[in-house]
């Protein structure tokens, strides 16, 4: 009688637990991926062998062009390419600036190793990792009450590296409390290493041949097709305005002259075959 009884107890533990599992979808997600509002762990910036947010996040893989937006600056400047051992800095923006946010970002070469290092701000970003360092969000920097822009320090690698390529991973949440229904944004962005001989014109590859009150033409000497993740910036790092794509027409790309450009100088920032390329503007 006592094993008999002992048998029932546990047939009827087994049958709580298992009501409880199927009655609560979401302890599964809490037991396989916690959450992460000071930052994820290494290893989730979709780069060749790694994971990306959703193994923390139950939420779909997105294209990232029309929503991340990379600049790599010097002296408030943006930068086509990098000298060896500079110091430069990041900064990451999310085109929609959801409630609640999170990314994380590395620097590898073409051996996928990592290409240089990362310094990141207090209260703003924060940097881990091992052989790989990954600059990450904070927790006080998650939500769109923070700064529009998450920044961070690269050192570039040594001369020789050639192209440096950014694996970026964002997290528009939905902010439901919970790790599911989040939108992860995937993106890559590629920086030349300087040439000796190479000027800013002939890296770029583009020129601006016309500037009207409503509109700016760009030629590019090669044949290419298209420009994505356009971005206009003022000289104090303020973005001005945003246009995923501008296919070509009859060799130019045509885009839009933002209202807030008035006299000055001005940055226009863009992705050509993933290539970071920034030209000047003087309005």
């Amino acid at each position: 009688m006592k094993k008999i009884g002992l048998l029932v107890a546990v047939v009827g533990m087994l049958t709580l637990c298992a009501n409880i599992w199927v009655d609560n979808p979401q302890a599964t997600h809490f037991i396989a991926s916690p959450r992460n509002s000071g930052g994820a762990a290494p290893g989730k910036t979709g780069a060749p062998d790694e994971m990306n947010c959703t193994q923390c996040h139950y939420g779909a893989v997105q294209d990232g062009t029309a929503e991340n937006i990379l600049l790599i600056s010097q002296g408030g400047a943006p930068v086509n390419n990098y000298t060896p051992g500079q110091q430069y800095s990041v900064n990451l923006s999310m085109i929609s600036n959801p409630v609640k946010r999170g990314f994380q970002a590395t620097a590898l070469n073409s051996n996928n190793a990592m290409a240089g290092f990362f310094t990141g701000l207090a209260g703003n970003t924060s940097i881990n990792g091992a052989a790989r360092k990954y600059a990450n969000h904070t927790s006080s920097s998650n939500t769109s009450a923070a700064a529009p822009n998450w920044s961070w320090t690269w050192t570039a690698p040594s001369a020789g590296t050639g192209d440096v390529t950014f694996y970026v991973a964002t997290n528009k949440t939905n902010n439901n409390g919970n790790d599911n229904g989040d939108m992860i944004y995937l993106s890559q962005f590629v920086i030349q290493e300087s040439s000796n001989v190479g000027l800013e014109e002939e890296i770029s590859n583009f020129s601006i041949v016309g500037l009207s009150q409503e509109t700016i033409s760009l030629r590019a000497k090669d044949a290419i097709g298209r420009l994505e993740g356009i971005s206009i910036h003022d000289t104090n790092g303020k973005l001005l305005s945003f246009t995923p794509e501008v296919q070509a027409e009859n060799g130019l790309f045509i885009i839009n002259r933002p209202s807030q450009m008035q006299k000055g100088l001005y940055f226009l920032t863009f992705q050509a075959n993933s290539r970071l390329i920034s030209k000047k503007i003087y309005g």
